[in-house]
């Protein structure tokens, strides 16, 4: 499995010197040899002869505004974790350590490009302008997502494990029918979000399939983090991820999951090659999931203290930061300007989470058909007759729909 190399004391009361642990943020097991990146563990920015330009743009106030997008998406996703334990909340996916892969990614595509995600890209909703407080319904219950997903160029979240693929896939179809492809400034992409797990589903392959068949403009980004809820990587594949494309005819590249100007870089070129028609394209993003898989999960089950601690080495947030600091003398007014937004945007989210109304009961009706036939027009006009029936007498133990 691609993990990062331990470091075995020789004696209990000795601790890792500084060579020790660089030795371990450049393990040639952590990621391998064709993983791009193009900011270290440490914060020093690195060339890289076949991506390298895709970021040239990428400045200091670029480079601060990708931090702020980490800082603000990292905060969403703890408040989210909290609510979900204070009961606010049914269920909450976090994404804590993948903010550099969605945030670089997310940033890499134009507004003309169509992107697909699962359950846990809160950091790719963010940049595409969705504000935070509109997932909470999804994940308290009301509502499938509160935003218009053609508007925002940006799907509705797909619980069914991998089944995003075959969405993106076919609407990336429709995009080389209809002539959306090519040199031209209106040309467009799509991209699809999934993680290591989806990759042993039947609805990635057919994804693949499809895509490579048709030359479909569809950049696949695997996330790769390391564990499928609680199988690890090497118990799902014998090579690695990016690997597979070959099997369907198209390119694959790993990039560091936790380097946001790599993972811009690359998701850019791809969704270039994409646009101009020589898709799909895959990119296994290798990251590590710091926190459960969801908060009905509990991985201190199956994977060990030490590996958590490793990877915490390689924090997609901290490693901008110390760039920003040394090499382009970002002061600390900037971060803590971002800390002090980072606390206002939770407690706005806290409060509207609070605040949500509960559905009525008419909700189980109005939100699963676009239509209703007459005999659910009948069946929604009893039911609410026999609620009101219950709501007249002043009666707790009426029927209820909905509710957190």
């Amino acid at each position: 499995m691609s993990r990062p190399q331990s470091w075995v004391p020789t004696d209990p009361r000795s601790v890792p010197t500084r060579e020790h642990v660089l030795s371990g943020l450049h393990g040639t097991d952590e990621g391998g040899a064709e993983l791009v990146q193009l900011l270290t563990p440490e914060g020093q920015r690195v060339s890289d002869d076949r991506f390298g330009s895709w970021a040239d743009d990428v400045g200091a106030e670029e480079l601060k505004g990708y931090y702020r997008d980490m800082v603000l998406v990292r905060r969403v996703d703890r408040e989210g974790n909290a609510l979900q334990r204070q009961g606010q909340l049914g269920i909450w996916v976090p994404l804590l350590g993948q903010e550099a892969a969605q945030v670089g990614a997310g940033r890499a595509a134009t507004p003309r490009d169509m992107i697909f995600p699962s359950y846990r890209e809160h950091g790719v909703a963010w940049c595409r302008g969705i504000d935070p407080t509109d997932l909470l319904g999804i994940f308290r219950g009301t509502d499938h997502g509160s935003w218009d997903p053609i508007e925002a160029r940006f799907h509705l979240y797909t619980i069914v494990i991998g089944n995003q693929c075959l969405n993106a896939t076919g609407y990336a179809m429709g995009q080389k029918f209809e002539g959306k492809v090519g040199d031209g400034p209106d040309a467009e992409a799509t991209m699809c979000f999934f993680g290591d797990g989806a990759t042993s589903q039947g609805d990635v392959h057919e994804g693949f399939v499809w895509a490579a068949a048709y030359d479909a403009p569809v950049v696949f980004y695997c996330q790769n983090n390391q564990w499928a809820i609680s199988v690890p990587l090497e118990r799902q594949t014998r090579v690695p991820l990016f690997q597979r494309a070959r099997g369907y005819g198209f390119p694959g590249v790993r990039v560091d999951g936790n380097d946001v100007l790599a993972c811009l870089a690359v998701t850019r070129w791809a969704l270039e090659e994409c646009r101009t028609g020589n898709g799909p394209v895959l990119i296994e993003a290798f990251t590590y999931r710091m926190d459960a898989h969801t908060t009905s999960d509990d991985p201190s089950r199956y994977r060990l203290a030490d590996e958590l601690e490793l990877w915490k080495l390689k924090d997609p947030i901290e490693r901008v930061r110390v760039n920003l600091v040394r090499e382009h003398g970002v002061q600390q007014d900037f971060f803590d300007e971002v800390q002090a937004e980072s606390d206002e945007l939770a407690a706005r989210f806290r409060a509207f989470c609070v605040a949500m109304p509960d559905p009525g009961p008419d909700r189980m009706f109005s939100e699963v058909y676009a239509e209703l036939s007459p005999q659910l027009e009948a069946e929604k006009a009893r039911y609410l007759e026999y609620h009101a029936s219950f709501e007249a007498e002043g009666s707790l133990a009426g029927p209820t729909v909905g509710g957190a």
